[in-house]
């Protein structure tokens, strides 16, 4: 939202500075200090809200030294991690981009799922909280709506490195890469390691990479499943789920910039 006054405000009356919120490296920072802004001041207050309300969990006996400690820690946690990640997106982001909108609305669908498993568990007593197989079922039903956009929309594309340069009437254009549709994929750091999910269909004819789609969405639905729970399956001791969350983050979002 601060993108598009501040873009307003540049275009209109001109204000100094106004042009740094041109710059994603400027809004990423900015993005940053306003999450950890938000969960050091409101996550404390949202955590004492949660303790008043006693909102909390009961713990099995697992056998594990101190795990008694943990009765009445308080849960729904993750709103702090929602506001933390949503509301710098809403300010500093672009949010007509494809991606920020998957970001949105993928948030949005785990925060359900996480909710509806934290209500089961406090107010339903149930400390099962909601069956594993919902829980898969709403990752897979997530995955499939970001894989399905991430192949057919429009603006997803990658660019292909082919440097040429194009001679025009007067002047000489050097062109680096192109913005194209592809079912490609890179790991960041190294070179030529492009892996093509057409490929493994390629033996099927000459358009069968029509078809790369029945590839490339499973494996988006494998990943989305796989991150999610590679951070879920360890909560419930302290420091776990916020450690493997931690890295994650910090992976994904190295794959992010460099892409």
């Amino acid at each position: 939202m601060l993108y598009y006054l501040f873009e307003y405000l540049e275009k209109e009356y001109q204000l100094p500075g106004a042009t740094l919120f041109q710059f994603m490296t400027f809004r990423a920072a900015m993005a940053v200090l306003f999450s950890l802004l938000i969960a050091t001041v409101y996550g404390k207050r949202i955590i004492l809200f949660l303790q008043h309300k006693q909102i909390g969990e009961s713990i099995r006996d697992l056998g594990l030294e101190g795990q008694k400690q943990k009765a009445g820690t308080p849960t729904m946690g993750g709103l702090i991690i929602i506001m933390s990640t949503l509301i710098p997106v809403l300010l500093f982001a672009k949010l007509e981009n494809v991606y920020i909108l998957l970001l949105i609305v993928t948030v949005l669908w785990m925060g359900l799922i996480g909710f509806a498993d934290d209500y089961i568990k406090v107010f339903k007593k149930d400390k099962q909280g909601l069956k594993g197989r919902f829980k898969v079922m709403g990752q897979v039903v997530l995955g499939l709506a970001v894989g399905a956009t991430l192949y057919f929309h429009p603006e997803v594309t990658m660019k292909e490195e082919n440097s040429s340069t194009i001679t025009q009437q007067f002047k000489v254009k050097n062109v680096e890469g192109l913005e194209i549709k592809s079912t490609s994929t890179t790991v960041p750091f190294f070179k030529n390691n492009e892996l093509d999910y057409g490929d493994f269909i390629a033996w099927a004819g000459e358009n069968a990479r029509d078809y790369a789609w029945l590839i490339f969405i499973p494996i988006v639905i494998l990943i989305v499943t796989a991150v999610s729970n590679g951070a879920n399956l360890t909560d419930g001791i302290d420091g776990l789920a916020a450690g493997t969350s931690a890295i994650i983050v910090f992976t994904l979002g190295i794959f992010a910039w460099v892409s």
